[in-house]
């Protein structure tokens, strides 16, 4: 098993939308869930953080709405890939 360090994902409720360029949808949750996140597919007022791909759309908006932080996909790369 990989072993990922501690990440701003431990213990967060993420939600991804919209297409990325290194991972399909179901990858990335994979390696959010081994970061210690529950992934979710809707947007909440419990939600920490959404991972905006490509064409984030209908989530992107209610992520605004509701005042979640929005990252991009190179947020996300550079959060898990940091290994030191």
């Amino acid at each position: 098993a990989t072993h990922f360090k501690e990440t701003i994902f431990n213990g967060k409720v993420v939600v991804l939308t919209g297409t990325m360029k290194n991972y399909d949808r179901r990858t990335a949750a994979e390696i959010l869930g081994a970061l210690g996140a529950q992934v979710t597919n809707s947007i909440s007022k419990k939600t920490s953080y959404l991972i905006a791909g490509d064409g984030g759309g209908s989530k992107l908006a209610k992520a605004k709405e509701l005042g979640v932080q929005i990252l991009t996909e190179e947020d996300f790369l550079h959060e898990i890939s940091d290994q030191n």
